[in-house]
């Protein structure tokens, strides 16, 4: 997950090397909020999940890429970026909850969903609360167990309080509705990084399939991606005369947590086969 002031400073001050969108921007009432949402390219519906912290704007170019093949639907959470924050928490639940309505709201009736970090535990709670709304998951550095975070972060999270995120209050107010709401807002998404969770029941239910991607040197361990590809029926032996599970792993070699979303060219030669249902050929296969 983005979990840490250093992380959201990295996306938020790469932000102007990114073009601005020129997609159609628009607002959806959910939940008593006015969630702002854009609209680009076509072709079969995705909806774009951002990090915590961030914004479409600072999901950069992976979004007009999907874009070329995909109608797609990038909205900003409770709080972030255009969209008003309100008096409730911001939790997974509450988000996945959001997310659902949004799409009542502009008429998706199913579609695939890629979110990234705090948006890629979104759309696994968005999963396992309403699977019927999607037809694949594209997760990127997701967490389905608090204790999956890498001991190493995990240390770092009683050192977390509001003054750490004093220095991006400027950036975040140029997009706000409200811009004297910062101090609450981050109040909320520091409870968020302390928030415990244990999804492994739900996960193991799951019939949506789910690629999962994670960075060799993410914030999350090893272990735990394995872990959850195992818990979504993943993790067998190929090559013998039956059709491999559905869902997937991807390890990005030499990859941090904020270097996913960067490595554009390479999400989208995994994204894309997933999306498809192909698979590369083994000698077996005719």
């Amino acid at each position: 997950m983005f979990r840490i002031a250093t992380f959201a400073a990295a996306l938020i001050m790469a932000a102007p090397a990114y073009a601005q969108s020129e997609a159609a921007g628009a607002y959806a009432d959910v939940n008593g909020m006015r969630m702002y949402y854009e609209v680009s390219g076509q072709g079969d519906p995705i909806v774009v999940l951002p990090g915590a912290h961030m914004n479409i704007i600072t999901m950069g170019e992976i979004i007009p890429l999907l874009a070329e093949k995909h109608t797609v639907y990038a909205l900003e959470f409770q709080g972030h970026g255009r969209t008003n924050d309100i008096d409730r928490p911001i939790t997974y639940e509450n988000m996945a909850d959001d997310v659902a309505l949004f799409m009542d709201e502009v008429g998706l009736e199913k579609a695939d969903v890629f979110g990234y970090s705090m948006g890629a535990g979104v759309g696994l709670q968005l999963a396992i609360r309403y699977p019927d709304k999607l037809d694949h998951l594209v997760a990127a550095s997701v967490l389905y167990a608090h204790d999956g975070l890498h001991p190493t972060y995990l240390e770092t999270l009683p050192q977390m309080t509001p003054e750490l995120f004093a220095p991006f209050e400027e950036q975040w107010q140029a997009l706000a509705p409200d811009p004297e709401g910062y101090a609450a807002f981050i109040d909320r998404m520091i409870a968020l990084e302390h928030e415990t969770f244990d999804w492994t029941e739900g996960v193991a239910t799951l019939d949506v399939p789910v690629l999962v991607i994670t960075g060799d040197a993410d914030t999350t361990t090893l272990e735990h991606s394995v872990e959850l590809l195992q818990l979504l029926g993943g993790g067998v032996m190929g090559d013998m005369g039956v059709p491999l599970p559905e869902s997937r792993l991807a390890v990005l070699p030499a990859t941090s947590h904020t270097a996913i979303i960067t490595q554009t060219d390479l999400l989208m030669s995994l994204i894309e086969p997933f999306l498809n249902g192909e698979t590369p050929k083994g000698f077996f296969d005719q």
